[in-house]
This record gives structure tokens, sequence and C-alpha cells, in this order.
């Protein structure tokens, strides 16, 4: 039972840091720029290593069906969630705003 319960977190962190990679690779280098959030050299970087990481983390285990290491395995799994995270909760709303499709562009049609 503990070996499903860590690596269902652990492929939950792989699927946020592949999210946070995808769409920083599909982000401009000039919208970047615009945000004063870094250049997109260095979130590509993080976030590729963050997803490195969450791999590592998985690999072993499923290929040998043991149970995961609590050590310096998971330890770089959650900084490596944790970048995405901070990409994800930081970087991308300012990114979707300068692209216009912030929050104040969402439901233009009704009032209701």
């Amino acid at each position: 039972m503990e070996f499903l319960i860590l690596v269902a977190l652990g492929l939950l962190a792989l699927g946020i840091q592949l999210w946070a990679l995808s769409d920083c690779l599909r982000t401009s280098a000039a919208d970047f720029e615009r945000t004063d959030k870094r250049t997109k050299t260095f979130w590509t970087a993080l976030t590729a290593g963050a997803t490195f990481f969450g791999f590592l983390y998985l690999i072993g285990p499923v290929l040998t069906l043991t149970v995961p290491p609590l050590g310096m395995g998971m330890l770089l799994s959650l900084g490596g969630v944790t970048a995405a995270g901070v990409y994800l909760a930081d970087v991308r709303p300012r990114l979707a705003e300068l692209r216009g499709r912030g929050r104040g562009q969402q439901n233009r049609g009704s009032s209701w």
C-alpha cells in the first residue's frame, strides 16, 4: 500500500513538473522579458531539472517494484515540484496576462 501511495504522489509531482516545463517551452522568450520574472532560459532549466528529478524518483521503484526511498530522491523530487509550483503559481499567470488570457479576459459574454 505504501508503494502505491508514494508512486501515485510521485506521478502527481511528475505531472505538475511536466505541465510547467511544457508551458515554459511554448512561451516565447520575449514574453518572459516583459514580465521581469527572469529569462526563459532560467525557467526552462529550472523546470527541466525539476522534471528530471521527478522522473528519477519514479523510474527505480517502478522498474523494481520496491518502495521509493524516502531520502535524497524524495527531497529532490519535492524541491522539483516546488520549483514547478512557483512557475505555475507566479510566472505563468503573469505570462497569461501579457498574452491576453488573464482573469479579466475570461468571460466577456453575458453579464450573468
